[in-house]
């Protein structure tokens, strides 16, 4: 398969040769330049990994906003891009905590890179279907939901490893799921702008895990159980508000996210240590 595709184009009389990427191989070259990228961070001494860790989330934004430049809007600079830098920033941070083994490393940074790669899609139908309806938009919701539960419990385990005042693990907890909270409601309608509905209940859903955080910080749970809870939480709340902004949050939906919160409830204190 040809990597670049040619055409010509009249510009002042003359003809010109002009080499254009195709968008899927935009972000196949996007993926693989991460994933250098995230194995390059893991040689940053340790006292430099967190500025690593900041650059390579800028730079994951501006690769995005390269792969994705053809049908960008700029309301998109908000509810798209930050997407693929939050996923790359919560595997890179998970990296750090891995175990130095050639082999574990070389499959994460397989999975990052196919992951990255199937992002830019689901991004790029975001982008390209609004105002029309596809037949990948549903799958593309799934595919959003899945990263968007993933990337935030990478990010939670990794910010209650750290041991941080229960008010930092707070602040952190509602910088990360601000974007994500938004993107997950904004892409229900995929609207031009963004509705002062999507802003409310992205702001009502964040403080809800940022207090959550902050609750969690107060008690001697291991951090995996942290980030398995808040997963299952945004998943709850992520339903309900999506379902509501359809208008189809029916007595049966209500009743299979209630049971899913009362299962969840249960854990939680089957899990919590009473002494």
């Amino acid at each position: 398969m040809k990597t670049l595709r040619k055409f010509f184009v009249q510009e002042n009389g003359r003809v010109k040769n002009r080499v254009v990427m195709r968008r899927r191989e935009k972000f196949i070259l996007a993926a693989a330049l991460l994933s250098f990228g995230l194995l390059m961070v893991q040689y940053f001494g340790v006292e430099w990994r967190y500025w690593a860790f900041a650059v390579f989330m800028v730079l994951t934004y501006v690769v995005s906003a390269w792969a994705l430049s053809d049908d960008l809007q700029i309301h998109e600079w908000l509810t798209i891009l930050p997407f693929p830098a939050l996923y790359a920033g919560s595997v890179s941070l998970f990296y750090f905590l891995l175990p130095s083994a050639f082999l574990t490393r070389v499959l994460i940074l397989v999975l990052f890179g196919g992951g990255m790669y199937g992002l830019f899609l689901t991004s790029n139908i975001f982008s390209v279907a609004k105002g029309r309806s596809i037949q990948l938009l549903y799958a593309a919701h799934a595919i959003g939901l899945f990263f968007t539960l993933f990337t935030s419990m990478l990010f939670t385990n990794a910010i209650f490893s750290l041991r941080l005042p229960f008010y930092v693990n707070a602040g952190l907890m509602g910088l990360v799921h601000f974007p994500l909270i938004l993107m997950g409601l904004w892409s229900v309608k995929l609207e031009s702008l963004i509705s002062r509905t999507v802003w409310s209940f992205t702001l009502l859903l964040t403080l809800v895990l940022t207090e959550l955080g902050m609750l969690f910080s107060l008690l001697p749970l291991p951090a995996w159980h942290v980030a398995l809870f808040i997963m299952g939480l945004l998943y709850i709340g992520l339903g309900v508000l999506q379902s509501q902004i359809r208008e189809r949050l029916f007595q049966n939906t209500a009743n299979e996210y209630s049971l899913v919160a009362v299962f969840l409830g249960i854990v939680f204190l089957i899990l919590l240590p009473w002494k």
